[in-house]
């Protein structure tokens, strides 16, 4: 349970970074850069999209036709994108923090 624990605190650590990152390269204008971490997401936007069942699409965004309702989809990219961002920042911090001499506890 402790391993879950430092892991989720460095996910939340990772995420905020991730977002903060992502808002400094708005303000500096790397639209490019932004537009290549989007294009990450689209595989696991896209299979979330054709797996889950359209009425839990409907229920969760209130849309008819989630999955195709461009705005619906651009939103899950990059929430997809950027938690698969905060994921490698995360498993970085728990290596750089949380490593024993003999392992994970």
């Amino acid at each position: 349970m402790r391993v879950l624990m430092q892991f989720g605190g460095c996910f939340l650590f990772g995420l905020v970074i991730s977002v903060l990152v992502l808002g400094a390269m708005m303000f500096a204008g790397a639209f490019g850069f932004i537009d290549l971490w989007l294009f990450t997401g689209k595989p696991l936007a896209g299979l979330a999209l054709w797996l889950l069942p359209a009425g839990f699409w409907q229920g969760l965004t209130g849309v008819v036709d989630a999955a195709h309702n461009p705005a619906v989809r651009s939103f899950l990219e990059l929430c997809a994108a950027l938690g698969q961002g905060a994921l490698v920042l995360a498993a970085g911090f728990f290596r750089l923090w949380y490593r024993h001499a003999g392992g994970v506890e």
